[in-house]
């Protein structure tokens, strides 16, 4: 089980590494892919800067105690995808559903379950 969750969690590190540097490299074709649309060059440094942090920070987290299997760093990823996962619900209750709506809730969810279940699997180091 813990060779599983280890390679699951590292593959989908490294697909969030790929979908981060696409933020920070184009942008736009980036935000796209997510509905963000930039209208001036803050919205455009705002799209590079913060959903690049968001991607790279995960990723780096996840890959990185996948691989020195430490349960500890997976709690990161699993906090931001959370609180993403809490946003989108947020925003079907104020702004209401839109088409395709539940595919990124499904991925954040299932990142949340994977991490959260990986965090207690994989050991945690000693202090």
């Amino acid at each position: 089980m813990r060779l599983v969750l280890t390679g699951l969690i590292f593959a989908a590190g490294l697909l969030f590494l790929f979908i981060g540097l696409g933020f920070l490299l184009d942008p736009v074709a980036a935000g796209t892919d997510f509905g963000l649309t930039p209208t001036t060059a803050q919205g455009l440094a705002s799209i590079r800067a913060d959903m690049t942090a968001f991607f790279v920070v995960g990723s780096v987290c996840m890959m990185v105690g996948a691989w020195r299997r430490n349960g500890d760093l997976l709690l990161v990823p699993a906090g931001l995808f959370g609180v993403a996962l809490v946003g989108r619900f947020v925003g079907l209750a104020v702004d209401g559903p839109w088409d395709g709506y539940w595919q990124p809730m499904l991925v954040e969810a299932v990142m949340v379950i994977l991490l959260l279940i990986a965090s207690r699997v994989l050991p945690h180091p000693q202090t």
